[in-house]
């Protein structure tokens, strides 16, 4: 599990700013080590929010999905990246 937990952590890293990925994106990036479900509760322990954005990860569908500062902080932060960068 250690091993799935860097994969996923590291392709959070590389999230550009004001952007976002979806789980599933994030788990074929881990070359089938790893699925949606798994990358969202990999991301649900993530104690360094600042350092790893894991707020950038949202659903298939557009669904902002969860976050554990809550979701309307989830999407308060992406709209704010999205405006600091235009």
């Amino acid at each position: 599990m250690k091993r799935k937990k860097e994969l996923v952590l590291k392709n959070v890293l590389d999230i550009k700013f004001g952007t976002t990925q979806t789980y599933k994106q994030i788990a074929l990036k881990t070359r089938g080590k790893t699925t949606p479900r798994i990358v969202g509760q990999i991301l649900g322990t993530n104690d360094k929010l600042i350092a790893v954005p894991c707020h950038r990860v949202i659903y298939s569908n557009g669904n902002i999905g969860g976050y554990v500062l809550g979701k309307n902080f989830k999407k308060s932060i992406l709209e704010w990246e999205k405006k600091v960068i235009t």
